[in-house]
């Protein structure tokens, strides 16, 4: 019989994720070096139990790295040209259920607005800049229905009432089309995909002076039947409990369903899978992804 480890005192979540995606071309054609940032991100509260990565062709070299946020980023080096690529992955990991509320904030960041100690504002400043300074004008007038300056509110209240807001305000709209919203766009169009309301969220923080980061990883719902695509959330990093998550698709805090992939300051650097082919423009004729999340039985 296995020993429970003291990592994960309570029963974990057991979850098989499968994300295959394969590029088809007219010809064949070479490819320059791809970035694969797939692999779930281990912590605390994550175990990754299984990590299988095929890809075709089989002439390839892969080569491992952690990039400047701790990022799993694995390079592959193709050697000889084909009509199809492929990037078949499987993964299987527990996590710990917890309660996602269950942190302690310090002392002086119960309520908003507070400071960063000066040591830590430092580290924390690229995550606290704000990303689209066009937006910011537009950003602030969203936020005057959450706080104003003068007022004491919860920290965890103002950002719960930000993140409920994106879920039952704003559309959700799956969007094929590759990027992200500007804040404002979002705002605008009060709808968008996981990605744009990740980074209406992250902007909004950091209009507040708060560090936030953008996250791409797999999530798990009984709700979802079939196939799935990659989700994004938020964290904010509140001084006495760390990096927290906020999901403002689902308006939740991101807790043991939740598989954190990469994260990023900027939401465009953290994109499951980037290279390039070499060939003609025509070449290219389509890219089929095929993504689950289950339950996984533990034998």
């Amino acid at each position: 019989m296995a020993r429970k480890s003291s990592a994960f005192p309570d029963p974990p979540v057991n979850l098989r994720i499968h994300h295959r995606s394969t590029y088809h071309y007219r010809e064949q054609v070479a490819f320059g070096t791809h970035q694969l940032r797939m692999r779930p991100r281990e912590g605390h509260g994550l175990r990754l139990d299984r990590c299988a990565i095929a890809i075709s062709p089989g002439g390839h070299r892969v080569r491992w790295k952690r990039d400047l946020y701790e990022n799993n980023v694995c390079f592959v080096e193709f050697m000889e040209p084909a009509d199809q690529l492929v990037i078949d992955c499987e993964f299987v990991v527990s996590a710990c259920d917890q309660n996602p509320f269950e942190f302690v904030l310090a002392p002086e960041a119960l309520e908003f607005p507070f400071e960063y100690d000066p040591a830590l504002y430092q580290e924390l400043f690229p995550l606290i800049r704000i990303l689209y300074p066009r937006d910011e004008e537009r950003v602030r007038r969203w936020l005057r229905q959450f706080w104003h300056a003068g007022q004491r509110l919860g920290t965890l209240e103002l950002l719960q009432r930000m993140n409920a807001c994106l879920y039952t305000d704003f559309r959700y709209r799956r969007r094929e089309e590759p990027g992200v919203q500007t804040p404002a766009e979002t705002l605008e169009r009060k709808s968008g995909s996981c990605r744009d309301f990740a980074a209406l969220f992250i902007e909004a923080c950091r209009c507040l002076d708060l560090a936030a980061r953008f996250v791409s990883g797999y999530m798990y719902s009984s709700d979802i039947d079939g196939r799935m695509s990659m989700h994004a959330w938020a964290e904010v990093y509140l001084p006495g409990a760390g990096w927290i998550g906020f999901d403002p698709s689902w308006g939740i805090l991101a807790a043991a369903q939740y598989v954190p992939v990469a994260v990023s300051r900027h939401p465009e650097h953290s994109t499951p899978i980037s290279g390039v082919y070499l060939g003609r423009k025509e070449a290219f004729q389509r890219c089929e992804v095929d993504l689950y999340v289950r339950q996984h039985q533990v034998s």
